[in-house]
């Protein structure tokens, strides 16, 4: 094998991509992500015994979850920042290293490659399969994608001022413990669900900084159409980017869309002072190499949910943040507290035509928790009236395997007395379906993306407690979950944290998920796949 990944539900033949990613990933920049990996242990395990003596480890601590991020599904193809990336950690750990005694140390936290041959030549030593054991290797991944996930939601919170000590406690922590070779298969399970506590935690965070930052997502239309004027189009998660574009564009003629994962900024209500913040632009991430043809102007991603750009619009595509892409122009991170320079992207829009209308209409969110809440006494209301018989937990990842057409279907066929709760581009697959509401409540209860999957478990617990029930998994709901890359993986583990069983996973459960692994999930959780749309809804509505 030249590669080996199966860290996202495209996983080649659902076990693993062995010689260039579904995702478009090369075998070189795969090795070279398992390479930043290493190092970024390497730099867990010294900051970890720096935490020890009392020394700060500020840097460290944003070097982890910077390059967790880096490594997840679609974020950074970029071969040359992931180097840069590997070098800067040795330079961490070097610094690290002169305050402490570093007698003994494992491997990664030593190994320098003199060039780049012999970074790829490494790389090929240390990937997922030099473990042998394969539940090992199963839980230690399962652990490390659930720290990728964690990553992306800290990051995002840092990038806004907010941070919790605990968690990069608990990053450094679980990673030295995959250095292991005499960890035992029960201790992994238990840090795998510690990291389930961990990820409750870290998506709470990013809750408050989004919230204290943006304001309380409120209901809100949002506009499908397009305008006249030239556009960006801002894609990714990154709040905060947004932010200082849309403060770089006032003035300049150019209106800003979001596309897929950027959607729910429509929902904050700082945003909503901007004029030139026209809508979103196309639907769902792996639809972009058509979206992104016909918006015209440039693209700016602020992290996850590249898909390899054609050549026709490569030279309109930027990069930020985690992301990248090879041939791409990449945004560079801000320096002393001051703003990201927008102005290239800004001055190439003004050169591009306005977007070329693709649908019109509008689409409505803005369900998160603080939402959903006042709107409460309807819902049990509702429910105790019998109107609302059932809530499905639709969440999680869109992606572009046909199969993934079950969840259109599946939207479609659930009786009318049923509510879809929903967060993430999972939506996408049924968010502009005419599917109605009940009693002035919609069908569809869009919380946002990946990122705030928090108010689906804060909505779950409060209705927990308006029932008055004892058991979290005795409220009327069903969770049909779709999954694709990292984030869903740390979604999942939060779940089971707070009780939740019977989760349904599709359209295939993880390719690293071994046979016993997945026993346990299915014999202690009640872990389960789906089958067909009619089965389904006659097994979990009925």
């Amino acid at each position: 094998m030249s590669m080996f990944c199966y860290q996202c539900q495209e996983a080649a033949k659902g076990v693993g991509c062995s010689v260039k990613g579904v995702c478009g990933k090369t075998e070189d920049v795969a090795n070279l992500q398992d390479l930043l990996l290493y190092t970024t242990k390497g730099v867990a395990l010294i900051s970890q015994l720096a935490d020890e003596k009392g020394i700060d480890t500020a840097v460290a601590n944003k070097y982890i979850i910077d390059s967790l991020f880096i490594t997840i599904t679609n974020a950074n193809f970029d071969r040359n920042k992931i180097i840069a990336k590997i070098k800067e950690g040795y330079k961490v750990q070097d610094e690290l290293k002169a305050q402490i005694d570093t007698s003994d140390l494992h491997d990664c936290a030593t190994y320098r490659a003199a060039n780049e041959n012999e970074m790829e030549s490494k790389a090929l030593l240390i990937g997922i399969l030099s473990i042998e054991n394969e539940d090992i290797r199963s839980l230690k991944e399962l652990l490390t994608y659930g720290l990728k996930g964690m990553a992306a939601y800290g990051e995002h919170a840092w990038n806004l001022g907010y941070e919790d000590a605990a968690i990069y406690h608990f990053a450094k922590k679980a990673l030295v413990a995959t250095l292991s070779e005499d960890i035992s298969a029960n201790e992994l399970v238990g840090l795998v669900l510690e990291c389930g506590k961990f990820g409750v935690d870290v998506m709470a965070l990013l809750d408050k900084a989004n919230t204290e930052s943006f304001g309380n997502p409120e209901i809100t239309t949002v506009n499908i159409g397009v305008g006249t004027n030239p556009g960006i189009l801002i894609s990714g998660h990154d709040l905060k980017d947004l932010e200082e574009l849309l403060e770089q564009t006032q003035g300049t003629g150019v209106d800003v869309y979001t596309h897929s994962e950027m959607l729910p900024a429509h929902y904050y209500p700082k945003f909503k002072k901007y004029e030139n913040f026209v809508g979103n632009y196309g639907s769902a991430w792996w639809k972009q190499t058509s979206e992104f043809e016909t918006f015209n102007g440039p693209i700016l991603f602020t992290t996850n949910c590249i898909v390899p750009p054609k050549p026709s619009y490569k030279d309109r595509v930027y990069t930020t943040g985690a992301s990248g892409f090879d041939g791409c122009v990449h945004i560079a991170d801000r320096v002393n507290g001051n703003a990201k320079d927008f102005s290239a992207v800004i001055e190439h829009a003004k050169k591009c035509a306005s977007p070329t209308e693709i649908e019109t209409g509008e689409i409505v969110g803005g369900f998160a928790h603080n939402q959903v809440l006042q709107l409460a006494d309807k819902v049990v209301e509702a429910v105790k009236g019998g109107a609302i018989k059932k809530f499905v937990v639709m969440a999680g990842c869109d992606g572009r395997m046909n199969d993934r057409n079950y969840y259109t279907e599946f939207a479609n066929e659930l009786p009318q007395d049923t509510v879809i709760l929903t967060a993430g581009c999972a939506k996408y697959r049924y968010n502009k379906l005419p599917l109605g509401d009940i009693g002035g409540i919609p069908r569809v209860l869009d919380a946002g993306q990946c990122n705030d999957s928090y108010s689906l478990a804060v909505t779950a617990l409060k209705l927990k407690e308006v029932f008055e029930l004892d058991d979290i998994n005795d409220l009327p709901i069903v969770y049909n979950i779709a999954w694709y890359e990292q984030k869903a993986v740390i979604v999942l583990l939060a779940l089971l944290h707070l009780g939740v069983k019977n989760i349904n996973l599709g359209p295939t459960l993880p390719a690293f998920l071994s046979p016993n692994v997945a026993k346990i999930l299915v014999e202690t959780f009640g872990i389960g796949g789906i089958s067909t749309v009619k089965e389904d809804i006659q097994k979990w509505i009925n």
